[in-house]
């Protein structure tokens, strides 16, 4: 069997995979853990990034309003499945007032980095960049520099330095709903200057892996095995019906990151239930955040789906690392 390296975490949401099941990703039979009115305010939560936290679990959450403004919230849970979200959105601190003036923010990630964490989001700065943010405790955070010029969506951190340096994935853009994308690792010394960027993977074109071929995305945090990092990706084809939204799982390098030892050919989860095909937009399944066991391989994702409510799923380190190898 394979190993995560990392901690042990009793408390982690569960469900043993259903019986006959062959897909290496089951879906929790209560989806979806939040709906639509996850506070006062939302319209839609959903691409959200959550963390063990004291006794329980804590999150940062996208949460659309009804006037559709896009902003993001801390939450709190005991189970990890049960969310009590703020309805004020994160009031950020900082040095600087021109980083700290807000345009937008969505799809953030949550990274526990050394003694503290890092939020990770996509920020609004003359166009999409990648914002970063500590906190302690989820009640005080400190906005950092912007990690990149736009445009530039998906910034996810890896949980610890890599050859003494702050490692961070993401995806170059453009202004609109890219039509296009390939992920890429950046690396820095003080978590503001970001540079030596390498190109991991991107899209794979024609029909080997058609699922794949318009764009590729970072998902969660990676996940520390012995046998190296565990990417869950988003890979999205487009359709004359528009873009669909699938995960992925990919093995990097642990000292090379940008080496990729292997790569899921076939999706590992897809839109197929109601709540992931029908909504705000249509057929996605976006995963962001993932909460792992290192005593029992347990893998517990975080997904957006149909950019409309937020879903659970369970797998393990072996069916990932056969997936990705498959």
């Amino acid at each position: 069997m394979s190993k995560i390296i990392g901690k042990s975490l009793p408390n982690i949401p569960w469900q043993d995979k259903p019986e006959g099941y062959t897909m290496p990703v089951w879906r929790y039979s209560e989806n979806p853990i939040i709906g639509r009115n996850g506070n006062k305010v939302s319209n839609s939560v959903f691409n959200s990034a959550v963390v063990p936290f004291e006794n329980g679990f804590a999150g940062v959450f996208r949460c659309d309003s009804r006037s559709i403004s896009m902003d993001i919230f801390a939450g709190r849970s005991r189970d990890g499945i049960h969310w009590e979200i703020e309805d004020e959105p994160i009031h950020f601190e900082g040095a600087d007032e021109e980083i700290l003036h807000r345009e937008y923010r969505y799809d953030p990630r949550v990274c526990f980095l050394e003694d503290r964490y890092y939020i990770t989001w996509c920020n609004g700065y003359h166009g999409p960049t990648i914002g970063v943010a500590y906190t302690y405790d989820f009640k005080k955070f400190v906005q950092l520099e912007n990690a990149f010029l736009p445009y530039n969506r998906n910034g996810v951190l890896f949980p610890e330095k890599i050859n003494g340096m702050y490692a961070l994935l993401s995806r170059p853009s453009d202004t609109g709903h890219t039509p296009f994308g390939d992920i890429f690792v950046s690396f820095s010394k003080d978590m503001e200057f970001w540079g030596h960027h390498r190109h991991i993977m991107g899209p794979i074109p024609g029909d080997e892996s058609a699922w794949q071929c318009t764009k590729v995305g970072p998902g969660p945090i990676p996940i520390k095995t012995d046998e190296g990092w565990l990417l869950i990706y988003h890979g999205v084809i487009t359709t004359c019906n528009g873009f669909v939204y699938r995960m992925g799982v990919a093995l990097l390098d642990l000292e090379k990151p940008w080496k990729v030892l292997a790569r899921s050919k076939e999706y590992i989860l897809a839109p197929h239930e109601y709540y992931e095909c029908v909504g705000d937009v249509p057929n996605v399944t976006f995963p962001c955040a993932a909460l792992t066991d290192a005593d029992t391989g347990r893998i517990a994702i975080y997904y957006g789906c149909a950019d409309t409510v937020t879903g659970m799923a369970f797998t393990t380190v072996d069916e990932l690392l056969a997936a990705a190898r498959r």
